[in-house]
């Protein structure tokens, strides 16, 4: 097991290596700090509530390289755009079906959106 998770409001002065976040934290608090986190977990606590893909977003695009944990309201169809936000664990309160997330995870060989993961949109490569 690794180092505990410390809330959002326990991280600040703390030194603390993994912290678990909620939809209305600021993840750029993070940002000085991310060379020391192992681990972010980002709660969802009802699947329409989607400011955990911003926050996962904001720490891959400046840099982070550890463990990003969706926890919570987490839905096996959300998986694929959760993991082009930089997603690469999961926590969710029900188990998923692997099968599913396998299937729906190469249901669309190009992505529609800009990536975290460097994949190309299907847009650009229609139009350089």
């Amino acid at each position: 097991m690794g180092d505990p998770i410390v809330s959002f409001a326990e991280f600040e002065g703390s030194n603390a290596t993994a912290v678990r976040i909620a939809p209305g934290d600021d993840a750029r608090v993070l940002l000085p700090h991310l060379d020391r986190l192992t681990l972010v977990e980002v709660t969802f606590p009802a699947f329409r509530d989607g400011r955990g893909y911003s926050s996962a977003r904001i720490l891959r695009e400046s840099g982070y390289k550890g463990t990003l944990r969706a926890a919570g309201d987490v839905l096996v169809d959300q998986v694929p755009y959760m993991k082009r936000c930089g997603f690469d664990d999961f926590a969710p309160n029900a188990p998923l079906d692997q099968t599913v997330v396998e299937k729906l995870s190469g249901l669309y060989p190009e992505p529609y959106q800009r990536t975290v993961d460097g994949a190309v949109p299907v847009w650009k490569l229609r139009h350089g």
